[in-house]
């Protein structure tokens, strides 16, 4: 296998792994009512709440005020909809690095500012939400998690572009 060969099918392969971490994480927005109740009966089940209190209890809480907004206020759920449809359609934009990454390294940048942009959102809007700091660490990871395998596919794109690849040609246009 060529060395142009070979970095095309990592940044490949790292595409598509982030796309559908992207992918599973905004299809777990739509149902979180359910998660949050299945979520909550798992932990119980497992003893959690006697070992870890505190996350336990914020699991309840969150739960509880899922139940409320679906019960009294189920537009507010509409919110989280959107977020999920967010991932889903950023997910469809990587299909242009995964086709011509050289031509579409500027969406992997993107994803990267994105991802780095978690950081102050979880810094500043969890505290003003009343999210615990813990939660907040977790919230940072994904922005964290998900910028490792973009810079590694950056640096696999810099280094297809260094080799002088050529960019995939533009689809023909159909004849009238």
């Amino acid at each position: 296998m060529s060395d142009r060969a070979a970095l095309l099918k990592g940044i490949r392969v790292w595409l598509v792994c982030f796309v559908v971490c992207l992918v599973l994480s905004g299809a777990t927005a739509f149902p979180l009512v359910h998660e949050l109740r299945w979520t909550e009966g798992a932990l119980r089940a497992l003893s959690v709440p006697e070992h870890l209190p505190g996350p336990a209890a914020w699991i309840s809480r969150v739960r509880e005020g899922l139940d409320t907004a679906d019960a009294d206020y189920p537009f507010l759920l509409y919110g989280t909809d959107w977020l999920a449809f967010a991932h889903l359609v950023i997910a469809v934009a990587f299909h242009g690095p995964y086709r011509d990454p050289v031509r579409n390294v500027w969406v992997v940048e993107f994803g990267m500012i994105a991802c780095a942009g978690i950081i102050p959102l979880a810094l500043v809007c969890g505290p003003v939400r009343g999210i615990p700091f813990w939660w907040s660490l977790i919230d940072i990871a994904f922005g964290v998690f998900g910028i490792v395998p973009l810079y590694l596919v950056r640096k696999k794109i810099k280094r297809l572009e260094a080799l002088g690849a050529p960019t995939v040609p533009p689809a023909p246009v159909p004849a009238r």
